[in-house]
């Protein structure tokens, strides 16, 4: 019998680090057109792999695909994604830190088409990117309660 190998290639990352730059109750979200020209939003992210700093990179990321320069702050939302695939899920934490920016205009990189100003429960019902999708299972009337009591 023969022992099973371990795939070697790309680590795993460790967490899927998000940028929330707010403007009155309003979130920048990035637009990129898929394969289908389907346009779907999604929060200025970065997997972060195993031995990087989410704050680092974040910030590094941040600033390439949105053209401003933001002062990070504290995380702000937690969540999970699923970094693997269907069948051989890898669930990694969502780590959302806040931004703010004196100067909010966006000029996102070539690699999207576009950005909007959009409230989370206006985002939730648009067209979410797979960096995206782990917003759909947030409850933020919970997470309001819980912190009351």
């Amino acid at each position: 019998m023969g022992r099973r190998k371990i795939p070697t290639g790309t680590p795993l990352p460790k967490a899927l680090a998000c940028a929330m730059l707010e403007d009155g109750g309003r979130m920048l979200f990035l637009v990129r057109k898929d394969a289908n020209g389907i346009e779907r939003i999604e929060m200025p992210s970065v997997l972060v792999p195993s031995g990087r700093s989410p704050f680092a990179d974040i910030k590094e990321a941040f600033q390439r695909m949105t053209g401003i320069d933001g002062e990070f702050h504290e995380i702000v939302l937690e969540g999970r994604h699923n970094a693997g695939f269907r069948r051989r899920k890898n669930w990694v934490p969502v780590l959302v830190f806040k931004v703010t920016a004196k100067n909010r205009t966006a000029k996102p990189s070539a690699e999207f088409s576009g950005f909007r100003w959009l409230s989370l429960e206006d985002a939730k019902r648009q067209k979410l990117s797979r960096n995206a999708e782990w917003m759909r299972k947030l409850d933020l009337e919970n997470k309001g309660s819980k912190e009351q009591r």
